[in-house]
C-alpha cells in the first residue's frame, strides 16, 4: 500500500540474479508462523514450495514512462484545476467568459 519497499527493492534489484516482491497480504494468508525470529527462513521455505508467488514489477524502461505518464497527468489536472479556478474569479467579477 506504500511505496517504501522502493528504495530497498531498487537497490537489491541488479546485485541478485532473481529477486522476489511478494504481497504481504498474499504472504499473510499463508499458513505457519509469521512472527518469531525465523521469519526469513519460514518465508524462503514457503517460497521455495510455490506457496507464495513475486508481484510484477516491470522493468525499468517502463517504470520511467510510468511515472513520466502519472507527472503529466497531475500537470493536466493541475492546470484545468487552475483554468477552473479562473474562470470563477471572473464569473464572481461579473465576467461570463464561457458564454462570448
Amino acid at each position: 500500500t506504500g511505496v517504501y519497499w522502493k528504495p530497498v527493492y531498487y537497490t537489491l534489484e541488479g546485485l541478485f540474479p532473481q529477486l522476489w516482491l511478494c504481497n504481504a497480504q498474499h504472504v499473510k494468508n499463508v499458513p505457519g508462523r509469521k512472527t518469531d525470529l525465523s521469519d526469513a527462513e519460514w518465508l524462503a521455505d514457503v517460497a521455495a514450495h510455490g506457496m507464495v508467488r513475486p508481484s510484477f514489477v516491470p522493468p525499468p524502461e517502463i517504470r520511467e514512462l510510468r511515472e513520466l505518464t502519472r507527472y503529466r497527468k497531475t500537470q493536466v489536472d493541475a492546470r484545468a484545476r487552475e483554468i477552473q479556478r479562473l474562470e470563477k474569479v471572473l464569473q464572481d467579477a461579473g465576467i461570463k467568459l464561457t458564454s462570448v
